[in-house]
């Protein structure tokens, strides 16, 4: 073979090594989560220890101008930050909202037990979410966050708002299946708590009985208005909810409260799916962002297994 024609293949054979051996450019993944709108299989899956909600949690996550906040995820009595947001932590990813979320209120720090959060004295719990708000506006450089909560995660917070100083760390609440005035589920111990240092149970689950709409943690909270200047509440509850009784509990003056059957005739939604509606979804986006609305199309969904045939109405 001539010099020339070897020369030109040394040199292609370079080029072509070169290539393959530089690391390919760097390439934003815009391919949205996948968000189920099925709130206990998807909870049983998701929950494992240490796990976190797929789009959640991403301490190098910087808020846009399109929406300047982070969004705080708190969950419900038994719940973690896995199993409560398996709808919410991809939903609000894909909207462009940095997300994250906490377990709190874990009575014993161990395996599997740590899986079952809110059962500590909800004032403990109050200062472990300050202190993880502190962390989020830390690492993202914003002022305020907004939270969603559900179940305990609509009461709890309240405290670290009123109490703690978080009026002032936070813009939107967004409550789902709300208990801001308890439930009379918890009134059952009633007698028992009235006896008990703090009204509450020495172990197991410290914050059962601060439930009771005339426990001394409510009463506590509601004593002179439980809402705070500059937050701005928004209360989504369903009638089907078997746990808040009644369901009214989790509607306040001053708040904007919304009945899903109001909206959404046919969203059987109980007290569990309600954090995986795809209607409840729509108007928890709507709350974070009010100047720019969505119009609510409608879905069927069934109580606890949610969308089995996902389709809008």
């Amino acid at each position: 073979m001539p010099r020339r024609a070897l020369t030109t293949v040394a040199v292609l054979l370079a080029l072509l090594g070169g290539l393959l051996a530089a690391p390919a450019p760097a390439r934003a993944d815009t391919k949205p989560l996948p968000v189920p709108y099925s709130f206990l299989p998807n909870a049983a899956f998701g929950g494992m220890p240490g796990a976190n909600a797929p789009g959640t949690n991403d301490f190098t996550c910087k808020p846009t101008a399109a929406h300047p906040r982070p969004v705080i995820l708190v969950h419900g009595l038994l719940g973690n930050r896995a199993t409560n947001w398996q709808t919410y932590g991809p939903l609000l990813k894909n909207n462009g909202y940095c997300v994250f979320a906490l377990t709190y209120g874990v009575e014993y720090d161990v395996t599997p037990v740590n899986l079952f959060g809110g059962v500590d004295d909800m004032r403990v719990s109050a200062r472990q979410l300050k202190r993880f708000v502190q962390k989020v506006l830390r690492a993202t450089g914003a002022s305020k966050v907004d939270l969603v909560g559900h179940s305990e995660g609509t009461v709890m917070p309240q405290w670290y708002l009123k109490f703690l100083g978080g009026a002032k760390r936070v813009e939107n609440y967004v409550g789902l299946a709300s208990a801001y005035r308890g439930t009379g589920v918890a009134s059952l111990g009633d007698l028992v708590a009235a006896v008990l240092p703090g009204g509450i149970l020495p172990t197991g689950c410290r914050s059962c009985l601060q439930f009771s709409p005339t426990s001394r943690f409510m009463k506590r909270l509601h004593e002179g208005g439980m809402l705070q200047p500059g937050v701005r509440y928004t209360s989504i509850v369903t009638k089907y909810d078997e746990l808040v009784l009644p369901y009214t509990n989790g509607t306040l003056p001053g708040v904007n409260n919304v009945v899903l059957q109001d909206v959404c005739k046919q969203d059987y939604s109980e007290h569990f799916q309600i954090a995986s509606s795809r209607n409840a979804a729509q108007l928890v986006l709507n709350a974070l962002d009010p100047d720019h609305p969505r119009p609510i199309r409608c879905a069927l969904v069934l109580p606890f297994a949610g969308e089995l045939i996902p389709g809008l109405l």
